[in-house]
């Protein structure tokens, strides 16, 4: 990794209003090429809720000055309700935030320092935004990056997968929030209002996961901000990043079909990070990209970027199972278009099932399949499968002849029988080398009651056969000859997804695997070769403390006494950190518990707790909130609080608890 200072070419607005038409104000730190009020240049708008003061400050900084040392006007904009800015934050992705986007895009595109053009870029949170704001095409947006985000709400976020509740993400994130909601602004920003400010963001603070739970179905809720539901609504430029080892992907294959204008797509093998940061790498020069990108559609110069295929992708080696990887061996391939001319699905044949196979899989199964939501930490990624296929109906091929590439979504159709009127089915795509070790490729899941669509669920007849495919996640990935190919089919898949109401038996006739293949030297031999990754300089912080170490990250127990598995997850993201700035010391740390007791799957527990502190001298906040969350046969049953502290004093307290009907998960 290099750094390229901004050096003294770049000037650093560190707080600004941004007035918007109800008299809210936006906080906004900017940075701008020294002449940019003699030279007006295009602005790059990230626009997101994670404090540009301290908590994004170390990324931020590595990003914006470097775009502004390329000649753009970078800006950092809390979202309402979010750090320094007014007002409050009630939803995801609601009206109200693309309504200020809009406002924001605007001024920006008015200051005498701008050219009048804009585009946003944005990872996660801010890259559904880009999305949503750019479908409705605000005059001066002309491009977005979008990275590791969906054009679905309700398929690929951190709610449902294959129309289950995603027990390892919904109330994880749902807790994240709540604690992040109740973080106060600074003092030093927004002056001697920031207490008045503080508890007015604390008192309209709630539980976000019941809104989640209360919409079990796809229903307008997650219609709401999912571009997929009207592609043609977005007309500027879309560069869709993402990689494999994280839970967005899906995404990127379908905006480069749906969409209808200027797009490329860029895959590689990272976990949810900016490929600059890859992990696992390699990292690339994403940001020397970005300003290709941007050259391109915000200053009109050819830089070659849209003469080069529509999609590249890492396509990934064969690799010993591990929990842990700092690298991906593969290779860069192109497409020039997708559905890619490149690819065909192809029926792969393993052993059939010469007579109907059951399966009652333990309520555990599933243990060893990794994060969907990975940040490329230790443990984030799927150990070996072996233990998880022994608790599965599993079919393997034979070695391969020959190489065999895939590119694509590989698909399972399943003809299958249910005892019980609500299951799932949870289907594993595997390697597995000549000495056994099974390396999990891909994982589909589908709740069966969702079989005709996820809007309307329909219980299941016990004992009837029915026919239904399971798409897995997106996958590059290349078998060596003596390889096998292995799927493996349970009926449940903890902790990642909720279990069904009662134990469940699949019996299942029939299996076929369909594979992305695909045509080996199909490479493009235009490739245009990525960079080191650069970066402007770090931010000016100093970590107090030790780091926890990597071991205490995700461990997972067994209670022999009471029959449960318990695994605990204690990510390390934010020691605690002095910005030298602005002498804010700034500190997180959470613990995720998943917990289940032999075979009963209303033992099903999960609990999260948040502590966020954020100080300066005689200036010292805490907030506290913690969530719990279980289920009966009949509903689910959330807990949750937050406590705020001013010094030792308690200035804020409030819990919560929703029972909320299970509607076929």
């Amino acid at each position: 990794m290099s750094n390229t200072s901004p050096g003294a070419g770049v000037r650093t607005i560190r707080h600004i209003w941004i007035p918007l038409s109800d008299g809210c104000r936006l906080a906004a730190r900017i940075w701008l090429p020294e002449d940019a009020e003699a030279s007006p240049v295009p602005a790059i708008l990230e626009y997101i809720p994670y404090r540009k003061n301290d908590a994004s400050s170390p990324r931020d900084a590595r990003i914006h000055p470097y775009f502004a040392a390329h000649g753009y006007a970078a800006a950092r904009v809390d979202m309402r309700g979010s750090g320094d800015s007014d007002g409050l934050m009630h939803g995801e992705y609601l009206q109200q935030e693309q309504d200020d986007a809009l406002e924001v895009i605007e001024w920006l595109a008015s200051q005498e320092w701008c050219s009048g053009k804009v585009g946003m870029i944005g990872k996660s949170w801010g890259g559904f935004n880009g999305l949503q704001v750019a479908a409705l095409r605000p005059q001066a947006l002309e491009a977005v990056i979008t990275v590791a985000s969906t054009d679905d709400r309700y398929t690929d976020d951190v709610h449902y997968l294959g129309g289950a509740v995603l027990a390892s993400d919904m109330l994880p994130w749902g807790t994240t929030m709540l604690a992040y909601n109740a973080r106060p602004p600074d003092p030093e920003v927004v002056g001697g209002a920031w207490r008045t400010t503080w508890l007015e963001r604390l008192e309209a603070n709630r539980p976000w996961v019941e809104d989640w739970l209360a919409h079990q179905r796809r229903d307008a809720f997650w219609e709401h901000g999912s571009v997929c539901e009207d592609f043609s609504a977005i007309e500027c430029a879309v560069f869709a990043v993402g990689g494999w080892a994280d839970g967005y992907t899906n995404a990127i294959p379908r905006l480069l079909e749906g969409l209808s204008g200027p797009r490329k797509g860029l895959i590689g093998p990272w976990a949810h990070l900016y490929p600059h940061d890859g992990v696992p790498g390699p990292a690339i020069g994403f940001l020397q990209e970005a300003v290709r990108w941007w050259d391109h559609w915000l200053k009109g110069i050819d830089t070659g970027i849209m003469d080069e295929p529509m999609l590249r992708s890492w396509v990934q080696d064969a690799v010993p199972p591990r929990s842990t990887y700092s690298e991906r061996p593969g290779r860069w391939v192109a497409d020039p278009s997708w559905p890619s001319p490149n690819v065909t699905q192809t029926s792969i044949e393993l052993p059939g099932l010469e007579s109907p196979s059951s399966i009652r899989s333990p309520q555990t199964t599933g243990l060893d399949a990794g994060l969907w939501l990975a940040w490329g930490a230790p443990g984030d990624a799927p150990a070996d499968q072996r233990a998880d296929d022994g608790q599965s109906l599993t079919l393997t091929g034979n070695p391969l002849d020959e190489p065999l590439e895939i590119l694509g979504h590989p698909e399972v159709h399943l003809t299958l029988a249910s005892d019980r009127p609500d299951a799932l089915v949870a289907v594993r795509l595997c390697d597995v080398a000549p000495g056994g070790a099974s390396t999990l490729v891909s994982t589909g899941i589908l709740n069966l009651t969702h079989r005709d669509g996820h809007g309307e669920p329909v219980p299941l007849e016990p004992g009837q056969t029915y026919d239904v495919t399971v798409k897995l996640k997106v996958i590059g990935y290349a078998l060596p000859a003596g390889h096998r190919i292995r799927v493996s089919i349970s009926p449940t898949f903890w902790p990642m997804i909720w279990p069904s109401p009662e134990p469940v038996t699949l019996t299942v006739e029939e299996a076929v695997l369909t594979l992305p293949v695909r045509r080996a030297g199909a490479d493009d031999g235009r490739l245009h070769e990525f960079g080191p990754p650069e970066a402007a300089e770090d931010a000016a912080i100093v970590t107090l403390g030790s780091p926890q170490p990597a071991s205490a990250a995700r461990t997972v127990r067994h209670e022999y006494a009471t029959g449960a598995v318990v695994l605990e997850s204690r990510p390390d993201f934010f020691p605690s950190t002095r910005f030298l700035d602005t002498n804010l010391e700034y500190h997180e740390r959470h613990t995720d518990e998943f917990r289940l007791a032999g075979d009963d799957p209303l033992s099903a527990e999960v609990r999260c707790s948040w502590v966020v502190e954020i100080g300066r001298g005689d200036w010292q906040t805490r907030v506290e909130a913690a969530s719990t969350m279980t289920s009966g046969r009949d509903a689910f049953l959330v807990t949750s609080s937050v406590d705020a502290y001013e010094g030792r004093r308690r200035v804020f307290s409030r819990s919560w608890t929703s029972t909320i009907p299970r509607d076929g998960v």
